[in-house]
């Protein structure tokens, strides 16, 4: 294990409660954050009964954490001094714990799964409009309103659909996964339960600080102010869609008089693909960042272009580009980065093709942990095709499972998420063996680590990493998106690419096709990314003849070894 960096011993050694870190991608926060929590403890900030609360917002980055811990804590001490918890689960456990306050009883059932798209998808509704619906019910709960209030802000949406909806879960007593973090911070409003929490836990850690809804920050607050140990990076806050608010959640973090420490150096990425990030910089607010070892790198790292006529000729080019590079690095990830699913198509009809010398990933399915997966396949060699299809096929798919197997809520989660991704598959006309054969993570493998060509978009891979990243679709309309229209949009346009770029450690390669044919078979042509402004001003960036060059001319043998 390395030696902390002076930044992480800084945070270890911080006396204080409250803490703001920026931490740009590859900078060891992860690291940092368990440093943090061994220095609370062996300063004595924390003990037992009291607790050390680590909010997360994926369950993935709750794994992560827990994997760092491991390197500073011994088991004893993480059960005895941390809670670890994903935002959602946290909120829910306060309403298990009070929701008496409220008036939501221990009757209420907590989710399990997207009641909303299960309801919507039994009465047939298509999925623009079902996210249409989605969107008014999940408006009018990102304010903290009690149930009567939301139900009067969604009947001013005058959406029969969405007013259906909200009345038939209040009736059946249900929550969603939008109500959990708005019923939360109802109940902490209560000042006594809140210094219930507040004498529970000695002190906060929320990972990913720029992601929080103002209504998160709330529960956090009302936890710990003052105490909190805020973490991330305000260039890479790409979830305006979801309710966050990164500069709002950074101004209410200094508001409470912390001290600041922020990172500069990355561990991650080569020179040249920082370069292609710095020069982003002035749309994305981030940090300016350097190599901590430049030397180390081959040739400096990659950063270039290639213009296509067509997607057609770009997802050839990339097929034929991975069954190059992955031979001579066998071990290395590329990682193809679209800001939409869809623009990829092209390249998904040429890999669903057999006869690639590489494995290759589609990021879009689930990811299944190595014991959802041998669940969901036994109940695909089970189930029968009229049973996959029908209104109810969760319900009937999750009776053939044995209920000790769903004992524990993740479980249950995680299963019930994959009966729902059948389901959807099942109806579109997908087979049960192509099913089977898109369920990649096993007891031996995983889509975080493996080796191949990655497919996934700018959200999906925040927080992974890849040797390679190809950005492709860098037409406007594409990069920045068509409905970003004004400038706060275009803005968050720019950390979607930043995020895209800063996902690579050796090299990025980005691409651009001149003609692009729309859904309904007209062939357009189109305008080049207005962020190539930014980008060529990386000095860096190259041209596709002299990135070809590069290629052809670098030390392979040295570049699979870093």
């Amino acid at each position: 294990m390395p030696a902390p960096t002076p930044r992480q011993q800084e945070i270890r050694d911080y006396e204080g409660l409250g803490l703001l870190i920026t931490a740009p991608a590859g900078c060891g926060k992860t690291e940092a954050l368990a440093l943090r929590v061994r220095g609370l403890i062996d300063r004595g900030a924390t003990s037992h009964p009291r607790r050390i609360l680590i909010l997360t917002f994926t369950n993935r980055a709750k794994e992560n954490i827990e994997e760092r811990l491991r390197n500073y804590l011994t088991h004893s001490e993480v059960r005895r001094h941390v809670t670890i918890s994903n935002l959602h689960s946290f909120a829910a456990r306060v309403i298990r714990a009070h929701g008496n306050v409220i008036g939501v009883d221990h009757t209420w059932a907590i989710p399990d799964s997207d009641w909303v798209g299960e309801q919507l998808r039994a009465l047939g509704i298509p999925s623009k409009q079902r996210e249409i619906v989605k969107g008014y019910l999940q408006e009018a709960k990102l304010t903290t309103r009690t149930d009567a209030e939301v139900l009067t802000r969604i009947a001013q949406s005058q959406h029969p659909l969405a007013i259906q909806l909200e009345q038939k879960r209040v009736a059946e007593k249900r929550l969603t996964y939008d109500d959990l973090p708005r019923l939360a911070d109802l109940i902490l409003r209560d000042d006594g339960v809140a210094a219930l929490y507040r004498e529970h836990f000695s002190s906060l850690i929320i990972d990913e600080f720029q992601d929080l809804t103002l209504q998160q920050l709330s529960i956090a607050q009302r936890i710990g102010a003052s105490r909190i140990t805020y973490a991330g990076d305000l260039a890479q806050g790409i979830y305006s869609f979801a309710g966050a608010n990164p500069q709002m959640v950074l101004d209410a973090a200094r508001a409470e008089g912390i001290q600041e420490i922020a990172f500069a150096e990355s561990h991650r990425s080569s020179p040249a693909v920082l370069n292609l990030v710095n020069s982003l910089t002035p749309m994305t607010d981030g940090t300016v960042l350097s190599s901590s070892r430049p030397e180390s790198w081959p040739g400096g790292g990659l950063t270039g272009h290639r213009t296509f006529e067509t997607v057609e000729d770009e997802a050839a080019w990339i097929a034929d580009f991975a069954a190059k590079i992955i031979p001579l690095a066998p071990s290395h990830r590329i990682g193809v980065v679209t800001r939409v699913k869809a623009r990829r198509e092209a390249l998904d009809s040429i890999l669903n093709e057999d006869g690639h010398p590489f494995s290759w990933y589609r990021w879009d399915d689930p990811i299944f942990d190595s014991h959802t997966a041998p669940i969901l396949r036994s109940l695909l060699r089970r189930a029968t095709d009229s049973m996959l299809r029908a209104d109810d096929a969760v319900k009937q798919i999750l009776e053939l499972v044995d209920p000790v197997e769903l004992h524990d809520p993740t479980t249950l989660e995680s299963v019930t998420a994959g009966c729902t991704w059948i389901q959807e598959l099942s109806i579109d006309g997908s087979t049960r063996a192509e099913i089977r054969a898109r369920i990649k993570v096993g007891e031996d493998e995983t889509l975080l680590s493996a080796p191949g060509l990655h497919l996934l978009t700018g959200h999906a891979g925040k927080g992974q990493q890849f040797d390679w990243v190809i950005v492709a679709g860098m037409e406007d309309d594409s990069i920045p998106f068509y409905l970003a229209k004004t400038p706060d949009a275009v803005k968050e346009e720019a950390r979607v690419l930043s995020v895209m770029i800063s996902r690579a450690r050796h090299g990025v390669i980005t691409t651009y096709c001149e003609r692009l044919t729309k859904p309904w078979g007209d062939v357009v042509g189109t305008t080049p990314s207005r962020f190539f402004g930014h980008l060529n001003a990386s000095p860096s960036y190259m041209g596709w003849d002299a990135a070809a060059n590069w290629l052809n001319n670098a030390s392979w043998e040295q570049i699979a070894q870093r």
